[in-house]
């Protein structure tokens, strides 16, 4: 019996460091991915900086994904994390996020932080069901559409106390209300 939605097939991928060769496959997932996307200069801007690193996820020749974090002294703090749109529910961003996620330590990095669009749910529901919850309303926080943020953690071994369901909602009702 079929409940209307299918999963694709986990799709196996090589997650390894992004280099100038994969900028047009990656602009291109980022134009698909996104209304307010990131040029070419945004891109090679961010990546000039020493604690900015990009991966890209890679089926064949062929790259699928990418992610582009910046290193924190205690946290890991995702800038841009895109599939595309024909891979996506096939495991890639899981694949991406884990290969993040391995790179915590309970006495360095404990913690991955990112912000998301309130109105990208699909994000959102993507990210939650990795492990990340909401912990903060960032008021209009997108420059190019005025629009509100949440501010997303995962933190390693979600041992930290101050990732509990009961106190993100409530701090998040508590900005709402503001």
């Amino acid at each position: 019996m079929s409940t209307g939605r299918t999963k694709k097939e986990t799709l196996r991928v090589h997650i390894r460091w992004m280099i100038r060769r994969d900028m047009p496959e990656v602009l291109q997932t980022e134009q698909e991915s996104f209304e307010y996307s990131w040029t070419e200069e945004d891109f090679l801007r961010c990546l000039r900086q020493r604690n900015c690193i990009g991966m890209v996820a890679e089926q064949g020749e062929k790259v699928v994904g990418f992610m582009i974090y910046e290193l924190h002294k205690s946290k890991l703090h995702i800038l841009n994390f895109a599939v595309l749109p024909a891979y996506r529910r096939s495991g890639v961003g899981g694949q991406m996020s884990a290969k993040l996620m391995s790179k915590l330590s309970s006495h360095r990095r404990t913690r991955i932080t990112l912000a998301v669009r309130e109105t990208n749910l699909s994000a959102q529901l993507f990210f939650r069901a990795q492990g990340f919850r909401a912990t903060r309303v960032l008021r209009a926080f997108y420059e190019d559409s005025g629009e509100d943020a949440f501010l997303m953690q995962y933190s390693f071994a979600n041992d930290s106390g101050d990732d509990g369901d009961d106190e993100a909602v409530n701090r998040i009702t508590q900005f709402e209300e503001s």
